[in-house]
């Protein structure tokens, strides 16, 4: 029974260290939405750093909205600037996450959150 309780402890160990870690743990610097022009192509340029503020290394998922002049929503996208890999504590990365969206005329304002936190 006590070999099934450590065991059961250790298992635990790594999820109560993920939990310590949350969202409003990361903050986003200097992002910069931009577009491109390259010929008859519009490409967007959504730039800046990630950076980890929690106390284990960690990665975060970034969503960014493109809104028109009115404020709807035209596209939402998801991605984790840091990949499969951990951000050390106090570290950044930078991004662009620009890639991930089509250009449409009216992209009139851009809004960068962070909506989750993991341990890979």
């Amino acid at each position: 029974m006590k070999t099934l309780l450590v065991s059961t402890v250790l298992l635990l160990a790594p999820l109560a260290a993920h939990a310590a870690c949350a969202p409003t743990d990361f903050a986003i610097k200097d992002f910069r939405p931009g577009f491109n022009s390259m010929g008859s192509t519009t490409r967007i340029s959504l730039r800046g750093e990630l950076v980890n503020n929690c106390a284990a290394p960690s990665a975060a998922q970034v969503r960014v909205d493109v809104k028109d002049a009115d404020g709807k929503v035209l596209q939402t996208k998801q991605g984790w600037p840091a990949g499969t890999s951990n951000i050390a504590p106090g570290s950044g990365v930078n991004f662009d996450l620009g890639r991930l969206f089509h250009y449409e005329s009216g992209m009139s304002s851009f809004t960068v959150s962070i909506v989750d936190v993991r341990t890979w």
